[in-house]
Protein backbone atom coordinates (compact mmCIF):
# COMPACT_ATOMS: atom_id res chain seq x y z
CA UNK A 1 0.00 0.00 0.00
CA UNK A 2 1.38 3.36 -0.72
CA UNK A 3 2.16 5.80 1.95
CA UNK A 4 -0.40 8.16 2.41
CA UNK A 5 1.15 12.12 2.73
CA UNK A 6 1.90 12.96 6.66
CA UNK A 7 -0.42 14.96 8.01
CA UNK A 8 0.78 17.31 10.88
CA UNK A 9 -1.41 17.77 13.83
CA UNK A 10 -2.65 21.01 14.28
CA UNK A 11 -3.36 21.87 18.02
CA UNK A 12 -5.59 24.80 18.85
CA UNK A 13 -4.58 26.60 22.41
CA UNK A 14 -7.58 28.82 24.29
CA UNK A 15 -8.07 30.60 27.45
CA UNK A 16 -9.36 33.27 28.43
CA UNK A 17 -7.93 36.62 28.28
CA UNK A 18 -4.90 37.11 30.54
CA UNK A 19 -5.29 32.94 31.39
CA UNK A 20 -1.59 32.52 29.93
CA UNK A 21 -1.46 30.98 26.34
CA UNK A 22 1.33 32.61 25.42
CA UNK A 23 3.18 31.87 28.37
CA UNK A 24 2.37 28.34 27.87
CA UNK A 25 2.93 28.70 24.25
CA UNK A 26 6.81 30.24 24.61
CA UNK A 27 7.07 27.44 27.23
CA UNK A 28 6.11 24.64 24.52
CA UNK A 29 8.44 26.16 21.49
CA UNK A 30 11.40 25.99 24.61
CA UNK A 31 11.60 22.42 24.31
CA UNK A 32 14.52 21.14 22.20
CA UNK A 33 14.28 19.51 19.07
CA UNK A 34 10.64 19.53 18.46
CA UNK A 35 9.87 21.87 14.96
CA UNK A 36 6.38 23.49 15.94
CA UNK A 37 4.46 25.88 13.75
CA UNK A 38 2.93 28.95 14.83
CA UNK A 39 -0.47 30.58 14.02
CA UNK A 40 -1.61 33.92 16.28
CA UNK A 41 -4.43 36.49 16.29
CA UNK A 42 -3.94 39.94 15.37
CA UNK A 43 -6.65 41.17 18.34
CA UNK A 44 -5.04 43.15 20.61
CA UNK A 45 -1.61 42.89 22.69
CA UNK A 46 0.19 40.08 21.35
CA UNK A 47 3.43 39.28 23.50
CA UNK A 48 4.32 35.78 21.67
CA UNK A 49 8.44 35.93 21.41
CA UNK A 50 8.67 36.37 18.16
CA UNK A 51 12.55 35.64 17.77
CA UNK A 52 12.29 32.43 19.44
CA UNK A 53 8.65 31.70 16.97
CA UNK A 54 11.13 32.65 14.24
CA UNK A 55 13.77 30.57 15.17
CA UNK A 56 11.44 27.34 15.08
CA UNK A 57 10.23 28.02 11.61
CA UNK A 58 10.99 30.70 8.88
CA UNK A 59 7.96 32.99 9.90
CA UNK A 60 4.82 32.69 11.99
CA UNK A 61 1.58 32.93 9.76
CA UNK A 62 -0.74 35.49 11.84
CA UNK A 63 -4.56 36.12 11.16
CA UNK A 64 -6.29 39.69 11.37
CA UNK A 65 -9.73 40.85 11.35
CA UNK A 66 -10.36 39.78 15.28
CA UNK A 67 -11.18 36.52 16.42
CA UNK A 68 -10.35 33.50 14.75
CA UNK A 69 -13.62 32.22 14.83
CA UNK A 70 -15.43 35.34 14.11
CA UNK A 71 -13.74 35.75 10.33
CA UNK A 72 -16.28 36.11 7.69
CA UNK A 73 -14.56 33.23 5.66
CA UNK A 74 -11.67 30.86 6.32
CA UNK A 75 -9.33 31.56 3.62
CA UNK A 76 -6.88 33.14 5.61
CA UNK A 77 -6.69 30.49 8.04
CA UNK A 78 -6.34 27.67 6.02
CA UNK A 79 -4.19 29.11 3.57
CA UNK A 80 -2.11 29.83 7.14
CA UNK A 81 -2.29 26.43 7.90
CA UNK A 82 -1.62 24.99 3.83
CA UNK A 83 2.05 27.33 4.38
CA UNK A 84 2.94 25.56 7.76
CA UNK A 85 1.81 21.92 7.06
CA UNK A 86 3.75 21.33 4.42
CA UNK A 87 6.11 18.59 3.95
CA UNK A 88 8.78 20.90 2.80
CA UNK A 89 8.54 22.15 6.63
CA UNK A 90 8.45 18.76 8.23
CA UNK A 91 6.76 20.26 11.29
CA UNK A 92 6.00 18.05 14.21
CA UNK A 93 2.86 19.93 14.92
CA UNK A 94 1.59 23.33 14.43
CA UNK A 95 -0.41 25.22 17.68
CA UNK A 96 -2.66 28.16 16.87
CA UNK A 97 -2.69 30.36 19.45
CA UNK A 98 -6.45 32.33 19.32
CA UNK A 99 -7.75 35.62 20.75
CA UNK A 100 -9.40 35.21 24.47
CA UNK A 101 -12.31 36.05 23.25
CA UNK A 102 -12.18 32.93 20.60
CA UNK A 103 -14.81 29.89 21.03
CA UNK A 104 -12.93 26.93 21.53
CA UNK A 105 -15.86 24.69 19.57
CA UNK A 106 -15.57 27.17 16.45
CA UNK A 107 -11.91 27.54 16.17
CA UNK A 108 -11.83 23.15 16.96
CA UNK A 109 -15.03 23.10 13.96
CA UNK A 110 -12.68 25.60 11.47
CA UNK A 111 -9.10 23.03 12.09
CA UNK A 112 -11.35 19.81 11.72
CA UNK A 113 -12.81 21.40 8.38
CA UNK A 114 -10.00 23.20 7.37
CA UNK A 115 -8.87 22.99 3.40
CA UNK A 116 -5.34 22.71 4.32
CA UNK A 117 -4.18 18.85 2.90
CA UNK A 118 -1.81 17.91 5.49
CA UNK A 119 -3.37 18.94 8.59
CA UNK A 120 -5.31 17.32 10.66
CA UNK A 121 -6.83 18.15 14.10
CA UNK A 122 -4.77 17.78 17.40
CA UNK A 123 -6.51 18.66 20.23
CA UNK A 124 -7.76 21.59 21.64
CA UNK A 125 -5.97 22.63 25.08
CA UNK A 126 -7.69 25.38 27.06
CA UNK A 127 -6.04 27.41 29.59
CA UNK A 128 -7.43 28.35 32.91
CA UNK A 129 -6.64 31.10 35.03
CA UNK A 130 -6.91 29.22 38.66
CA UNK A 131 -7.35 33.19 40.33
CA UNK A 132 -9.62 34.57 38.31
CA UNK A 133 -11.72 31.89 36.85
CA UNK A 134 -14.97 32.14 39.06
CA UNK A 135 -14.74 36.13 37.57
CA UNK A 136 -14.85 35.54 34.37
CA UNK A 137 -15.49 32.64 32.55
CA UNK A 138 -17.97 30.88 35.21
CA UNK A 139 -18.95 33.82 37.11
CA UNK A 140 -19.58 32.61 40.56
CA UNK A 141 -19.25 28.92 39.66
CA UNK A 142 -22.89 28.14 39.56
CA UNK A 143 -25.62 27.54 37.20
CA UNK A 144 -24.78 25.50 33.70
CA UNK A 145 -21.02 24.91 33.38
CA UNK A 146 -19.26 27.17 30.63
CA UNK A 147 -19.58 25.49 27.02
CA UNK A 148 -15.96 25.56 26.19
CA UNK A 149 -15.34 22.71 27.87
CA UNK A 150 -17.59 20.27 26.10
CA UNK A 151 -15.32 20.67 23.56
CA UNK A 152 -11.77 20.74 25.24
CA UNK A 153 -9.42 18.08 24.91
CA UNK A 154 -7.44 19.00 27.51
CA UNK A 155 -7.51 21.51 30.09
CA UNK A 156 -4.82 23.35 31.75
CA UNK A 157 -5.61 24.58 35.15
CA UNK A 158 -2.83 27.84 35.08
CA UNK A 159 -1.19 29.86 38.11
CA UNK A 160 -2.08 27.63 40.73
CA UNK A 161 0.72 28.48 42.32
CA UNK A 162 -1.25 32.05 42.70
CA UNK A 163 -3.62 30.64 44.71
CA UNK A 164 -3.31 31.21 48.77
CA UNK A 165 -2.49 27.87 49.83
CA UNK A 166 -4.67 27.97 52.82
CA UNK A 167 -7.47 26.96 50.24
CA UNK A 168 -5.72 25.87 47.28
CA UNK A 169 -6.79 22.51 46.79
CA UNK A 170 -10.84 23.31 47.75
CA UNK A 171 -10.15 25.76 45.30
CA UNK A 172 -9.01 24.06 42.50
CA UNK A 173 -10.92 20.72 42.95
CA UNK A 174 -14.04 23.82 42.47
CA UNK A 175 -12.33 24.57 38.88
CA UNK A 176 -11.81 20.83 38.61
CA UNK A 177 -15.15 19.52 39.36
CA UNK A 178 -17.02 22.53 37.20
CA UNK A 179 -15.28 21.47 33.86
CA UNK A 180 -16.21 17.72 34.73
CA UNK A 181 -20.05 19.19 34.74
CA UNK A 182 -19.74 19.73 31.02
CA UNK A 183 -16.94 16.76 30.25
CA UNK A 184 -16.60 14.21 32.30
CA UNK A 185 -13.94 12.96 30.41
CA UNK A 186 -12.02 15.48 29.99
CA UNK A 187 -8.01 15.47 31.09
CA UNK A 188 -7.52 18.09 33.36
CA UNK A 189 -3.86 18.99 34.75
CA UNK A 190 -2.67 21.45 37.26
CA UNK A 191 -0.05 24.11 35.93
CA UNK A 192 2.32 26.97 37.31
CA UNK A 193 3.82 29.64 34.82
CA UNK A 194 2.30 27.90 31.96
CA UNK A 195 4.44 24.70 32.15
CA UNK A 196 2.50 22.56 30.23
CA UNK A 197 4.77 18.93 29.15
CA UNK A 198 5.09 18.94 25.57
CA UNK A 199 4.35 15.48 25.68
CA UNK A 200 0.96 16.30 26.35
CA UNK A 201 0.79 18.35 23.14
CA UNK A 202 2.24 17.03 20.40
CA UNK A 203 5.49 14.05 19.65
CA UNK A 204 8.71 15.72 21.02
CA UNK A 205 11.48 15.12 18.60
CA UNK A 206 14.32 14.80 20.55
CA UNK A 207 15.66 16.26 24.03
CA UNK A 208 18.94 18.06 22.47
CA UNK A 209 18.94 20.35 19.49
CA UNK A 210 19.59 18.60 16.13
CA UNK A 211 22.84 19.63 15.36
CA UNK A 212 22.57 21.20 12.16
CA UNK A 213 20.11 23.85 13.59
CA UNK A 214 21.18 27.46 14.20
CA UNK A 215 21.33 27.87 18.23
CA UNK A 216 18.90 30.20 17.84
CA UNK A 217 16.76 28.14 20.58
CA UNK A 218 19.14 27.09 22.89
CA UNK A 219 20.50 30.61 23.16
CA UNK A 220 16.92 31.77 23.72
CA UNK A 221 16.41 29.67 26.88
CA UNK A 222 19.58 29.92 28.46
CA UNK A 223 18.75 33.45 27.97
CA UNK A 224 15.66 32.87 29.30
CA UNK A 225 17.17 30.47 32.47
CA UNK A 226 19.56 33.20 33.43
CA UNK A 227 16.84 35.91 33.60
CA UNK A 228 14.28 33.93 35.37
CA UNK A 229 16.63 32.84 37.67
CA UNK A 230 17.89 36.16 38.40
CA UNK A 231 14.95 38.33 38.31
CA UNK A 232 12.24 36.41 39.98
CA UNK A 233 13.99 33.46 41.64
CA UNK A 234 12.38 30.87 39.88
CA UNK A 235 13.98 28.79 36.76
CA UNK A 236 12.58 27.05 34.76
CA UNK A 237 15.05 24.62 34.15
CA UNK A 238 15.29 21.02 34.89
CA UNK A 239 14.75 19.96 38.68
CA UNK A 240 12.98 23.56 39.21
CA UNK A 241 9.51 24.73 40.38
CA UNK A 242 6.70 22.71 40.04
CA UNK A 243 5.16 21.12 36.56
CA UNK A 244 2.93 18.41 36.05
CA UNK A 245 5.20 15.55 34.13
CA UNK A 246 3.64 13.21 32.24
CA UNK A 247 4.03 9.36 31.83
CA UNK A 248 4.35 7.27 29.38
CA UNK A 249 3.80 3.45 28.58
CA UNK A 250 5.69 1.29 25.00
CA UNK A 251 4.77 -2.11 24.09
CA UNK A 252 5.59 -3.37 21.00
CA UNK A 253 5.08 -7.30 19.08
CA UNK A 254 7.26 -8.35 15.69
CA UNK A 255 5.25 -8.98 12.45
CA UNK A 256 1.73 -7.89 12.38
CA UNK A 257 -1.34 -7.99 15.16
CA UNK A 258 -5.20 -8.02 15.73
CA UNK A 259 -6.68 -4.97 14.62
CA UNK A 260 -9.63 -5.79 16.48
CA UNK A 261 -8.28 -5.59 20.00
CA UNK A 262 -6.35 -2.79 19.08
CA UNK A 263 -9.08 -0.92 18.22
CA UNK A 264 -11.30 -1.81 21.61
CA UNK A 265 -8.12 -0.35 23.32
CA UNK A 266 -8.12 3.24 20.99
CA UNK A 267 -12.21 3.31 21.17
CA UNK A 268 -11.84 2.87 25.03
CA UNK A 269 -8.58 4.56 26.06
CA UNK A 270 -7.01 3.42 29.44
CA UNK A 271 -7.33 5.86 32.25
CA UNK A 272 -5.22 8.68 32.60
CA UNK A 273 -4.26 7.76 28.53
CA UNK A 274 -4.67 11.59 27.28
CA UNK A 275 -2.18 10.47 23.82
CA UNK A 276 -1.70 7.08 22.50
CA UNK A 277 0.28 6.84 18.73
CA UNK A 278 1.52 4.08 17.14
CA UNK A 279 2.80 2.21 14.27
CA UNK A 280 0.97 -1.22 13.22
CA UNK A 281 1.23 -4.01 10.83
CA UNK A 282 -1.82 -6.03 10.00
CA UNK A 283 -2.77 -8.92 7.70
CA UNK A 284 -4.19 -8.29 4.80
CA UNK A 285 -5.58 -11.32 2.83
CA UNK A 286 -2.16 -13.00 1.86
CA UNK A 287 -0.22 -9.55 2.74
CA UNK A 288 -0.01 -6.96 5.33
CA UNK A 289 -0.82 -3.52 5.46
CA UNK A 290 0.82 -0.79 7.52
CA UNK A 291 -1.31 2.03 9.45
CA UNK A 292 -0.24 4.42 11.94
CA UNK A 293 -2.91 5.63 15.04
CA UNK A 294 -3.27 8.46 17.11
CA UNK A 295 -5.45 9.18 20.14
CA UNK A 296 -5.88 12.45 21.34
CA UNK A 297 -8.51 13.02 24.57
CA UNK A 298 -11.03 10.90 22.61
CA UNK A 299 -10.98 11.65 19.05
CA UNK A 300 -9.30 9.12 17.13
CA UNK A 301 -6.87 9.03 13.73
CA UNK A 302 -5.86 6.91 11.14
CA UNK A 303 -4.08 6.56 8.12
CA UNK A 304 -2.24 4.03 5.98
CA UNK A 305 1.55 3.73 6.49
CA UNK A 306 4.29 1.12 5.02
CA UNK A 307 4.06 -2.14 6.96
CA UNK A 308 5.92 -2.09 9.60
CA UNK A 309 8.77 -4.88 10.86
CA UNK A 310 7.49 -4.26 14.59
CA UNK A 311 4.04 -3.03 15.76
CA UNK A 312 4.49 -0.13 18.22
CA UNK A 313 2.17 1.75 20.81
CA UNK A 314 2.74 4.00 23.69
CA UNK A 315 0.08 5.45 25.84
CA UNK A 316 0.68 8.94 27.46
CA UNK A 317 -0.65 10.57 30.33
CA UNK A 318 -0.14 12.89 33.54
CA UNK A 319 -2.44 10.63 35.31
CA UNK A 320 -1.78 7.40 34.12
CA UNK A 321 -0.57 4.21 35.43
CA UNK A 322 1.99 2.45 33.99
CA UNK A 323 1.60 -0.62 36.07
CA UNK A 324 -2.50 -0.51 35.28
CA UNK A 325 -2.20 0.36 31.68
CA UNK A 326 0.72 -1.79 30.33
CA UNK A 327 -1.32 -4.89 30.62
CA UNK A 328 -4.15 -3.15 28.86
CA UNK A 329 -1.92 -2.59 26.06
CA UNK A 330 -0.29 -5.78 26.04
CA UNK A 331 -3.88 -7.54 25.56
CA UNK A 332 -4.60 -5.03 22.44
CA UNK A 333 -1.48 -5.99 20.86
CA UNK A 334 -2.46 -9.61 19.88
CA UNK A 335 -0.39 -11.40 17.52
CA UNK A 336 -2.07 -12.19 14.07
CA UNK A 337 -2.08 -15.78 12.70
CA UNK A 338 -4.71 -15.06 10.26
CA UNK A 339 -6.44 -11.71 8.57
CA UNK A 340 -9.29 -10.70 10.48
CA UNK A 341 -11.87 -9.56 7.20
CA UNK A 342 -14.48 -7.58 9.98
CA UNK A 343 -11.91 -6.04 11.98
CA UNK A 344 -9.78 -4.65 8.87
CA UNK A 345 -13.02 -3.14 7.68
CA UNK A 346 -13.75 -1.59 10.80
CA UNK A 347 -10.09 -0.06 10.45
CA UNK A 348 -10.50 0.93 7.20
CA UNK A 349 -13.69 3.28 8.55
CA UNK A 350 -11.66 4.74 10.60
CA UNK A 351 -9.48 5.52 8.37
CA UNK A 352 -11.73 6.85 5.90
CA UNK A 353 -13.47 9.09 8.88
CA UNK A 354 -9.71 10.31 9.43
CA UNK A 355 -9.37 11.76 5.77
Amino acid sequence: MDRAPRRVPVIALTGHLGAGKTTVLNHLLRRPGARIGVIINDFGAINVDAALVSGQIDQAASISGGCLCCLDDSEGFDAALEKLTHPRLALDAVIVEASGIAEPGALARMIRFSGAEHARPGGVVDVVDAVEHFATVDPDGRGVPPARYAVTSLVAINKCDLVPAGHREEHLARIEARVREANPQVHVVRIERGRLDPELVHDVAALEDPPDQLPLGALLREEHERHDGHGRGHGHGHGHGHAAHAASVSVSRPGPIEPGALLDLLEDPPVGAYRMKGTIAVRAGAGTRGYVVHVVGRSLFVASHPAPATSDLVAIGVDLDPEAVRPRLEAAMVPAEHADTVALRRLQRWRRLSL
